[in-house]
Protein backbone atom coordinates (compact mmCIF):
# COMPACT_ATOMS: atom_id res chain seq x y z
CA UNK A 1 0.00 0.00 0.00
CA UNK A 2 2.91 2.11 1.00
CA UNK A 3 4.88 1.42 -2.28
CA UNK A 4 1.58 2.35 -4.40
CA UNK A 5 0.64 5.29 -2.30
CA UNK A 6 4.40 6.55 -3.17
CA UNK A 7 4.52 5.88 -6.72
CA UNK A 8 0.90 7.80 -7.31
CA UNK A 9 2.55 11.14 -5.64
CA UNK A 10 5.44 10.69 -7.74
CA UNK A 11 3.35 10.65 -10.82
CA UNK A 12 1.02 13.38 -9.90
CA UNK A 13 4.57 15.37 -8.84
CA UNK A 14 5.82 14.65 -12.68
CA UNK A 15 2.89 16.01 -14.24
CA UNK A 16 2.88 19.17 -12.28
CA UNK A 17 6.47 19.61 -13.54
CA UNK A 18 5.61 18.97 -17.09
CA UNK A 19 2.71 21.27 -16.81
CA UNK A 20 4.52 23.89 -15.72
CA UNK A 21 7.08 23.58 -18.05
CA UNK A 22 4.51 24.05 -20.85
CA UNK A 23 2.80 26.77 -19.33
CA UNK A 24 6.48 28.92 -19.33
CA UNK A 25 7.06 27.50 -22.92
CA UNK A 26 3.69 28.52 -24.01
CA UNK A 27 4.07 32.08 -22.52
CA UNK A 28 7.70 32.34 -24.03
CA UNK A 29 6.02 31.93 -27.20
CA UNK A 30 3.44 34.43 -27.38
CA UNK A 31 4.76 37.46 -25.08
CA UNK A 32 8.51 37.93 -25.75
CA UNK A 33 7.27 41.18 -27.58
CA UNK A 34 4.20 43.13 -26.08
CA UNK A 35 1.61 43.84 -28.84
CA UNK A 36 3.32 41.63 -31.42
CA UNK A 37 1.30 38.98 -33.46
CA UNK A 38 2.05 34.93 -33.40
CA UNK A 39 2.63 33.96 -37.68
CA UNK A 40 -0.54 31.85 -36.57
CA UNK A 41 -2.38 35.39 -35.57
CA UNK A 42 -1.32 37.04 -38.71
CA UNK A 43 -3.34 38.70 -41.65
CA UNK A 44 -1.73 37.47 -44.94
CA UNK A 45 -2.00 39.90 -47.90
CA UNK A 46 -0.37 38.58 -51.33
CA UNK A 47 0.23 41.12 -53.52
CA UNK A 48 0.66 40.39 -57.39
CA UNK A 49 2.42 42.39 -60.00
CA UNK A 50 3.95 41.95 -63.20
CA UNK A 51 6.70 44.59 -63.18
CA UNK A 52 10.80 44.19 -62.05
CA UNK A 53 10.68 45.75 -58.32
CA UNK A 54 12.83 48.58 -59.32
CA UNK A 55 10.18 50.27 -61.74
CA UNK A 56 7.93 52.65 -59.67
CA UNK A 57 5.29 50.43 -59.00
CA UNK A 58 7.43 47.87 -58.06
CA UNK A 59 9.05 50.12 -55.33
CA UNK A 60 5.86 51.75 -54.76
CA UNK A 61 4.62 48.24 -53.78
CA UNK A 62 8.03 46.75 -52.09
CA UNK A 63 7.10 50.47 -49.95
CA UNK A 64 3.23 49.61 -49.08
CA UNK A 65 4.48 46.17 -47.78
CA UNK A 66 6.70 48.05 -45.17
CA UNK A 67 4.62 50.74 -43.53
CA UNK A 68 1.45 48.29 -43.78
CA UNK A 69 3.35 46.21 -41.53
CA UNK A 70 4.88 49.13 -39.46
CA UNK A 71 1.54 51.05 -38.88
CA UNK A 72 -0.20 47.08 -37.87
CA UNK A 73 2.33 46.24 -35.71
CA UNK A 74 2.99 43.32 -37.07
CA UNK A 75 -0.95 42.21 -37.40
CA UNK A 76 -0.29 42.35 -41.11
CA UNK A 77 1.67 40.11 -43.11
CA UNK A 78 1.97 41.67 -47.25
CA UNK A 79 4.03 39.30 -49.17
CA UNK A 80 4.70 41.19 -52.59
CA UNK A 81 5.03 38.73 -55.64
CA UNK A 82 6.48 40.82 -58.80
CA UNK A 83 7.53 39.74 -62.54
CA UNK A 84 4.31 37.79 -63.10
CA UNK A 85 5.14 34.98 -60.53
CA UNK A 86 1.57 34.79 -59.26
CA UNK A 87 -0.39 36.02 -62.10
CA UNK A 88 -0.28 37.84 -65.39
CA UNK A 89 -2.02 41.56 -65.64
CA UNK A 90 -4.87 39.28 -67.92
CA UNK A 91 -5.79 36.67 -64.68
CA UNK A 92 -4.83 39.15 -62.19
CA UNK A 93 -8.78 40.65 -61.67
CA UNK A 94 -9.88 37.04 -61.73
CA UNK A 95 -7.91 36.02 -58.71
CA UNK A 96 -8.69 38.91 -57.10
CA UNK A 97 -12.41 38.45 -57.74
CA UNK A 98 -11.71 34.38 -55.90
CA UNK A 99 -9.73 36.21 -53.63
CA UNK A 100 -6.79 34.17 -54.43
CA UNK A 101 -4.77 37.33 -53.80
CA UNK A 102 -5.60 40.37 -51.61
CA UNK A 103 -4.10 43.22 -53.97
CA UNK A 104 -2.89 43.97 -57.29
CA UNK A 105 -2.03 46.69 -59.50
CA UNK A 106 -3.10 46.15 -62.94
CA UNK A 107 -3.07 48.36 -66.01
CA UNK A 108 -6.03 50.45 -66.70
CA UNK A 109 -6.55 48.42 -70.08
CA UNK A 110 -6.80 45.85 -67.93
CA UNK A 111 -9.82 47.07 -66.25
CA UNK A 112 -11.21 47.75 -69.26
CA UNK A 113 -11.99 43.76 -70.00
CA UNK A 114 -14.28 44.50 -67.07
CA UNK A 115 -15.35 47.87 -67.62
CA UNK A 116 -15.29 49.37 -71.43
CA UNK A 117 -15.43 52.67 -69.87
CA UNK A 118 -11.86 52.65 -68.05
CA UNK A 119 -10.40 52.76 -71.65
CA UNK A 120 -10.59 56.44 -71.05
CA UNK A 121 -6.78 56.11 -70.25
CA UNK A 122 -5.69 54.62 -73.58
CA UNK A 123 -6.70 57.00 -75.71
CA UNK A 124 -4.37 58.71 -77.10
CA UNK A 125 -2.52 62.21 -75.85
CA UNK A 126 -5.90 62.36 -73.37
CA UNK A 127 -3.44 63.81 -70.58
CA UNK A 128 -1.10 67.09 -70.90
CA UNK A 129 1.03 65.44 -68.13
CA UNK A 130 0.34 63.80 -64.15
CA UNK A 131 -0.95 66.58 -62.66
CA UNK A 132 -4.14 66.36 -65.07
CA UNK A 133 -4.43 62.60 -64.57
CA UNK A 134 -4.63 63.16 -60.63
CA UNK A 135 -7.39 65.70 -61.24
CA UNK A 136 -8.89 63.11 -63.39
CA UNK A 137 -8.82 60.63 -60.53
CA UNK A 138 -9.70 62.69 -57.86
CA UNK A 139 -12.95 63.89 -59.81
CA UNK A 140 -16.11 62.61 -59.47
CA UNK A 141 -16.86 62.93 -63.48
CA UNK A 142 -13.87 60.31 -63.92
CA UNK A 143 -12.05 58.94 -60.99
CA UNK A 144 -15.80 58.83 -58.93
CA UNK A 145 -17.43 57.07 -61.55
CA UNK A 146 -14.66 54.89 -62.66
CA UNK A 147 -13.85 52.99 -58.90
CA UNK A 148 -17.59 52.99 -58.26
CA UNK A 149 -18.09 50.33 -60.75
CA UNK A 150 -15.60 47.79 -59.22
CA UNK A 151 -18.09 46.96 -56.84
CA UNK A 152 -20.41 45.21 -59.27
CA UNK A 153 -17.73 42.91 -59.90
CA UNK A 154 -16.88 42.16 -56.17
CA UNK A 155 -13.85 44.75 -56.93
CA UNK A 156 -12.64 47.74 -54.79
CA UNK A 157 -10.66 50.48 -55.70
CA UNK A 158 -8.18 51.83 -53.34
CA UNK A 159 -5.76 54.01 -54.98
CA UNK A 160 -4.29 55.09 -58.41
CA UNK A 161 -0.24 55.02 -59.23
CA UNK A 162 1.53 56.92 -61.70
CA UNK A 163 4.06 55.62 -63.82
CA UNK A 164 4.18 57.78 -66.98
CA UNK A 165 3.88 58.44 -70.01
CA UNK A 166 4.65 56.23 -72.78
CA UNK A 167 7.48 56.09 -75.16
CA UNK A 168 7.73 54.50 -78.60
CA UNK A 169 10.50 52.06 -79.72
CA UNK A 170 11.24 50.41 -82.88
CA UNK A 171 13.84 48.11 -84.46
CA UNK A 172 13.81 49.52 -88.39
CA UNK A 173 13.40 53.67 -88.29
CA UNK A 174 13.26 56.51 -85.98
CA UNK A 175 9.26 57.51 -85.22
CA UNK A 176 8.55 60.79 -86.36
CA UNK A 177 5.59 61.47 -88.43
CA UNK A 178 2.25 59.55 -88.87
CA UNK A 179 3.53 57.23 -91.79
CA UNK A 180 6.59 56.30 -90.21
CA UNK A 181 4.27 53.61 -88.51
CA UNK A 182 2.60 51.79 -91.67
CA UNK A 183 3.11 48.19 -91.45
CA UNK A 184 4.88 48.03 -88.40
CA UNK A 185 3.83 45.84 -85.62
CA UNK A 186 3.68 46.49 -82.74
CA UNK A 187 3.01 44.60 -79.16
CA UNK A 188 0.29 46.64 -77.07
CA UNK A 189 -1.55 45.56 -73.88
CA UNK A 190 -5.17 44.36 -74.85
CA UNK A 191 -7.10 47.50 -75.24
CA UNK A 192 -9.16 47.84 -78.22
CA UNK A 193 -8.30 51.75 -78.07
CA UNK A 194 -4.95 50.93 -78.22
CA UNK A 195 -5.44 48.59 -81.07
CA UNK A 196 -7.58 51.56 -82.55
CA UNK A 197 -4.53 53.96 -81.91
CA UNK A 198 -2.44 52.13 -84.09
CA UNK A 199 -4.33 51.01 -86.75
CA UNK A 200 -4.90 55.05 -87.00
CA UNK A 201 -1.32 55.18 -88.45
CA UNK A 202 -1.76 52.29 -90.58
CA UNK A 203 0.35 50.04 -88.34
CA UNK A 204 -0.38 46.59 -87.00
CA UNK A 205 -1.23 46.21 -83.48
CA UNK A 206 -0.52 43.17 -81.70
CA UNK A 207 -2.09 42.22 -78.28
CA UNK A 208 0.82 40.50 -75.67
CA UNK A 209 1.04 39.66 -72.28
CA UNK A 210 3.84 41.66 -70.54
CA UNK A 211 6.10 39.15 -69.90
CA UNK A 212 6.80 38.05 -73.83
CA UNK A 213 7.62 41.29 -75.18
CA UNK A 214 11.26 41.06 -74.56
CA UNK A 215 11.20 37.45 -76.54
CA UNK A 216 9.23 38.54 -78.89
CA UNK A 217 11.16 42.11 -80.37
CA UNK A 218 14.62 39.96 -79.92
CA UNK A 219 13.13 36.82 -82.26
CA UNK A 220 11.43 39.73 -84.66
CA UNK A 221 7.96 38.23 -84.02
CA UNK A 222 7.26 42.31 -83.14
CA UNK A 223 9.02 44.86 -84.30
CA UNK A 224 8.20 47.78 -81.82
CA UNK A 225 6.55 48.26 -78.18
CA UNK A 226 5.36 51.56 -76.19
CA UNK A 227 6.34 51.65 -72.72
CA UNK A 228 7.41 54.16 -69.99
CA UNK A 229 11.36 54.51 -69.79
CA UNK A 230 11.31 52.27 -66.62
CA UNK A 231 9.86 49.41 -67.82
CA UNK A 232 11.66 50.03 -71.15
CA UNK A 233 14.54 50.15 -68.87
CA UNK A 234 13.86 47.20 -65.92
CA UNK A 235 12.98 44.73 -68.68
CA UNK A 236 16.03 45.64 -71.18
CA UNK A 237 13.41 45.83 -74.27
CA UNK A 238 16.06 49.10 -75.59
CA UNK A 239 18.69 46.10 -76.02
CA UNK A 240 16.64 44.42 -78.74
CA UNK A 241 15.64 47.79 -80.47
CA UNK A 242 17.32 50.52 -82.12
CA UNK A 243 15.21 53.83 -82.23
CA UNK A 244 13.37 55.37 -79.54
CA UNK A 245 10.87 57.96 -79.98
CA UNK A 246 10.16 60.31 -76.72
CA UNK A 247 6.45 61.09 -77.31
CA UNK A 248 4.42 61.26 -73.81
CA UNK A 249 1.47 59.69 -76.13
CA UNK A 250 -0.20 58.12 -73.20
CA UNK A 251 -0.59 57.47 -70.24
CA UNK A 252 0.28 54.66 -67.92
CA UNK A 253 -0.93 54.05 -64.65
CA UNK A 254 -1.87 51.52 -62.03
CA UNK A 255 -5.39 50.99 -60.37
CA UNK A 256 -4.62 50.03 -56.76
CA UNK A 257 -7.49 46.83 -56.52
CA UNK A 258 -8.27 44.50 -53.84
CA UNK A 259 -11.21 41.77 -53.36
CA UNK A 260 -14.13 44.24 -51.08
CA UNK A 261 -15.52 41.63 -49.01
CA UNK A 262 -11.59 41.00 -48.14
CA UNK A 263 -11.16 44.41 -47.62
CA UNK A 264 -14.75 44.86 -45.17
CA UNK A 265 -14.20 41.98 -43.29
CA UNK A 266 -10.17 43.40 -42.05
CA UNK A 267 -10.69 44.52 -38.50
CA UNK A 268 -11.45 48.42 -38.08
CA UNK A 269 -7.76 49.50 -36.93
CA UNK A 270 -5.82 47.15 -39.51
CA UNK A 271 -7.95 48.77 -42.65
CA UNK A 272 -7.41 52.31 -40.90
CA UNK A 273 -4.18 51.71 -40.91
CA UNK A 274 -3.31 49.75 -44.23
CA UNK A 275 -5.57 52.68 -45.37
CA UNK A 276 -2.42 55.07 -44.05
CA UNK A 277 0.33 52.44 -45.33
CA UNK A 278 -1.48 53.31 -48.60
CA UNK A 279 -1.73 57.12 -48.56
CA UNK A 280 1.73 57.30 -48.15
CA UNK A 281 2.63 55.07 -50.68
CA UNK A 282 0.62 56.62 -53.32
CA UNK A 283 1.51 60.47 -52.70
CA UNK A 284 5.29 58.62 -52.82
CA UNK A 285 4.86 57.09 -56.17
CA UNK A 286 3.70 60.84 -57.54
CA UNK A 287 6.46 62.26 -55.76
CA UNK A 288 8.89 60.29 -57.34
CA UNK A 289 7.69 58.49 -60.45
CA UNK A 290 8.85 61.04 -63.31
CA UNK A 291 12.14 60.71 -61.37
CA UNK A 292 12.35 57.01 -61.67
CA UNK A 293 11.68 57.63 -65.13
CA UNK A 294 14.21 60.56 -65.62
CA UNK A 295 17.17 58.52 -64.35
CA UNK A 296 16.16 55.32 -66.17
CA UNK A 297 15.92 57.17 -69.83
CA UNK A 298 19.33 58.73 -68.64
CA UNK A 299 20.54 54.82 -67.79
CA UNK A 300 19.38 54.04 -71.52
CA UNK A 301 22.12 57.12 -73.04
CA UNK A 302 24.85 55.61 -71.25
CA UNK A 303 24.12 52.36 -72.05
CA UNK A 304 24.50 53.18 -75.92
CA UNK A 305 22.51 50.30 -77.65
CA UNK A 306 20.24 52.92 -78.81
CA UNK A 307 20.86 54.25 -82.75
CA UNK A 308 18.93 57.15 -82.21
CA UNK A 309 16.56 58.63 -79.71
CA UNK A 310 14.02 61.48 -80.94
CA UNK A 311 12.15 64.06 -78.86
CA UNK A 312 8.97 64.71 -81.12
CA UNK A 313 8.84 68.40 -82.06
CA UNK A 314 5.97 70.50 -81.29
CA UNK A 315 4.97 70.65 -84.86
CA UNK A 316 5.41 66.46 -84.99
CA UNK A 317 3.25 65.97 -82.10
CA UNK A 318 0.03 68.45 -83.64
CA UNK A 319 0.52 65.55 -86.67
CA UNK A 320 0.56 62.84 -84.12
CA UNK A 321 -2.89 63.71 -82.19
CA UNK A 322 -3.99 64.69 -85.94
CA UNK A 323 -3.53 61.53 -87.29
CA UNK A 324 -5.19 59.63 -83.79
CA UNK A 325 -7.86 61.58 -82.63
CA UNK A 326 -10.69 59.92 -84.74
CA UNK A 327 -9.69 57.19 -81.80
CA UNK A 328 -12.15 59.38 -79.93
CA UNK A 329 -15.08 59.75 -82.18
CA UNK A 330 -14.57 55.38 -82.81
CA UNK A 331 -15.13 55.07 -79.26
CA UNK A 332 -17.45 57.67 -78.05
CA UNK A 333 -20.11 55.23 -77.28
CA UNK A 334 -18.87 52.33 -76.14
CA UNK A 335 -16.65 54.79 -73.71
CA UNK A 336 -19.62 57.50 -72.69
CA UNK A 337 -19.33 61.01 -74.24
CA UNK A 338 -19.31 62.29 -70.31
CA UNK A 339 -16.28 60.60 -70.03
CA UNK A 340 -14.64 61.33 -73.14
CA UNK A 341 -15.76 65.14 -72.97
CA UNK A 342 -14.19 65.67 -69.31
CA UNK A 343 -10.99 64.29 -70.91
CA UNK A 344 -11.34 66.47 -73.57
CA UNK A 345 -11.68 68.96 -71.26
CA UNK A 346 -8.50 68.28 -69.15
CA UNK A 347 -6.50 68.51 -72.53
CA UNK A 348 -7.83 71.78 -73.59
Amino acid sequence: MKKYLSLLVGMMLLIGVIAGCGARSSQGSSGNEEGSSSSEDKIVVKFSHVVAENTPKGKAANKFEKLAEKYTNGKVDVQVFPNSQLYSDDEVLSAIQQNNVQLAAPATSKVSKLFPEWQVFDLPFAFPDTKAVQEAMESEEIGGKLFSMLKEEQLLGLSMWDNGFKQMTLDSHTLKKPSDFEGEKFRVMSSKVLEAQFEAVDANPTPMPFSEVYSALEQGVINGQENTLSNIYSKKFHEVQDYMTISNHGYLGYAVITNNEFWQGLPDDVRKNMEKALNETTKWVRENGKRLNDENLKKIKEDGTLKEIHKLTEEEKQAWIKAMDPVYKEFEEEIGKDLIDAVKGLRE
